[in-house]
């Protein structure tokens, strides 16, 4: 098997298998300040549930200022039709409180990006990339400051390689500054890790805004 074709098996689109039914929003605040509220239904079998006969349903909203870990709260309902119909009036009311879906194109890239020793996809690169989503999904999810939205490993020149992790961000700084504190504490290769921001659909205006050498030169 080539490299390439290793890599491209290796690669994933991660907001195929995010959940649809999470509802998202952001406003300013009084002070301007980024603030969101998101809320979803939860449904546990009853073997998810020590065997229960019935099935568990949940309603949870989370909120909080984007970049700071968010305050969540879940109630235990009867049926997934109330839950689904608390899912809606929570919607009507975000929207009463000025609060808005973010459209993608109205958020930044962020690219997490780690150098690789080799542009041979090894097994640690594999473990490296499974830690990264794993952490950084619930990191930033928590903080309402970004989604995951693919990884990808790509050839770096001189026989090297990289890891590139694309994340949609309301608030590239806020993004950036979360990046960071998750691969330092999870201990992910920080050495390594650069983060580059830039337009939603323009890769190639990517800058640096951390970087092992300080520069703001990147490239995917």
């Amino acid at each position: 098997m080539s490299d390439n074709n290793s890599s491209e098996q290796s690669n994933q689109t991660i907001l195929a298998g995010l959940d649809p039914n999470i509802v998202r929003m952001y406003k300013k605040d009084d002070a301007g300040a980024l603030v969101f509220r998101e809320a979803w239904v939860e449904s546990f079998s009853g073997e998810e549930t020590d065997g229960a006969d019935a099935p568990e349903t949940y309603f949870v909203v989370n909120h909080g200022a984007v970049g700071h870990v968010s305050t969540s709260k879940e109630v235990s309902v009867e049926t997934l039709e109330e839950a689904e119909g608390m899912l809606a009036a929570f919607t009507e009311q975000c929207i009463t409180d000025g609060y808005a879906v973010l459209a993608r194109e109205e958020q930044s890239l962020v690219v997490a990006q780690f150098a690789l020793k080799s542009n041979r996809v090894s097994d640690r690169d594999k473990h490296l990339a499974n830690r990264v989503k794993e952490t950084l999904t619930a990191h930033l999810a928590w903080r309402g400051s970004g989604v995951l939205e693919k990884m990808e490993f790509n050839p770096a020149g001189h026989g090297l390689g990289k890891l590139n992790v694309y994340i949609v961000a309301p608030d590239a700084a806020r993004a950036v500054a979360n990046v960071k504190v998750c691969i330092r504490e999870e201990k992910l290769d920080f050495t390594k890790l650069t983060v580059a921001t830039g337009p939603i659909d323009d890769p190639s205006a990517l800058r640096a805004k951390h970087s092992p050498t300080g520069g703001t030169a990147f490239s995917l």
